[in-house]
């Protein structure tokens, strides 16, 4: 019998003999060996969809806050109370609140390493101004946000107009944020602390915003609880449904190609350091005004939680990827590792190693994530 030559390139059959088939097969050999890989195809493909489903940034964190829930939940007890998950939550939002900025400004493809100290700075500011002049604490307010945000806008412009990196010239912010607090606070005040505002005009409507408590179902939920959930709503909004989520992205991403297609690189990285500092001067006010009075060598070391709390959520040091919803759930692991070594009844000097050892098993996590949506693509 002569056999007629096959050539297949890819899925496109050249030149294929067709030989009669009973009728259930379709006619020919051809069609159905045809429908059955096409079948096969579509199988793979549907799966390999399934998988890159699950393959996002922020698994690694969702699955490391589970595992460290549901540990605490077995060494401590108390931890099974509502009012303790309000507690968690609360330091969870403290921490939150700066790490959804640093974490944008992460994906954006910078640093800033003085958002620690610029909390605490933005406290002492707005204190200082309304006890010194005695004017209402929302005039400190005011003032202690503008220059927050000057300070956004410092950090900024030195990184896009100079070839010094984000990371160098916000660790010299840092120092001198930090020098700053100490001897400015010393020549104002003569003390280390700022003098209780408590009494002053303003301060109740200003706790109300800041430093209030709810009660919500008969448990006590601090505000700033509130306030990191809308503001996670705002970046996951503006990350996933505007212009400007695909500019940081490819600003973070791809910046020469970005600079190519007409993004503006620049303003959108000034812009992120200004994010940036508004948490800070955010999470500075709610100190403020729940503790009365500020210390001013306080803040020191918490912008590498911040930090940390993003690249466990999914933010890759190289800037391109990351989500808010990752670093809610980063914040949220810091929060209930803080509570839980307390409620446990272990010794608290023991939380930074854990912080260190939970840092590099998240990542590690995330780098098989990452492999899988490689091998998925």
């Amino acid at each position: 019998m002569p056999l007629n030559s096959a050539k297949v390139l890819g899925r496109e059959a050249v030149k294929v003999r067709e030989t009669s088939l009973p009728p259930r097969c379709g006619g020919t050999r051809f069609r159905c060996s045809r429908a059955g890989s096409e079948g096969a195809l579509a199988g793979n493909e549907k799966r390999k969809r399934r998988l890159r489903s699950l393959a996002t940034p922020e698994l690694g964190a969702l699955a490391g806050a589970v595992l460290v829930y549901v540990f605490f939940l077995a060494v401590a007890p108390p931890l099974r109370d509502l009012s303790a998950l309000s507690t968690v939550l609360y330091v969870s939002s403290i921490y939150g609140i700066p790490a959804l900025a640093v974490a944008l400004l992460m994906i954006g493809g910078e640093f800033d390493l003085s958002a620690g100290v610029a909390v605490v700075s933005s406290a002492l500011a707005a204190s200082m101004m309304s006890y010194e002049f005695t004017a209402n604490v929302w005039v400190g307010v005011a003032a202690s946000l503008a220059l927050a945000l000057s300070v956004g806008v410092i950090n900024g412009w030195l990184v896009v107009r100079t070839p010094i990196p984000s990371f160098l010239v916000t660790l010299g912010t840092f120092f001198m944020l930090a020098g700053l607090n100490l001897a400015g606070t010393r020549l104002i005040s003569g003390a280390v602390a700022t003098a209780s505002i408590s009494d002053m005009d303003g301060f109740a409507s200003a706790k109300q915003l800041f430093a209030s408590s709810l009660d919500v179902g008969g448990v006590d939920v601090r505000i700033t609880v509130i306030w990191w959930l809308l503001f996670a709503g705002l970046a996951t909004w503006i990350l996933r449904r505007t212009p400007a989520g695909n500019w940081i992205y490819a600003t973070g991403g791809a910046p020469q190609a970005a600079r190519a297609l007409g993004i503006p690189v620049r303003r959108v990285k000034v812009a992120l350091f200004m994010v940036v500092s508004f948490a800070a001067w955010f999470v500075g006010m709610h100190q403020l005004f729940a503790f009365d009075t500020v210390q001013s060598g306080e803040g020191v070391g918490k912008e590498f939680y911040y930090i940390i709390a993003a690249v466990v959520g999914g933010c890759l040091l190289t800037g391109g990827q990351g989500t808010a919803l990752g670093a809610v759930l980063g914040a949220f692991i810091f929060g209930m590792t803080t509570q839980g070594i307390i409620y446990a009844g272990w010794n608290p000097d023991w939380f930074k190693f854990f912080v260190g050892a939970l840092l590099l098993a998240v990542i590690l996590l995330n780098a098989a994530v990452r492999r899988l949506q490689a091998s998925q693509a």
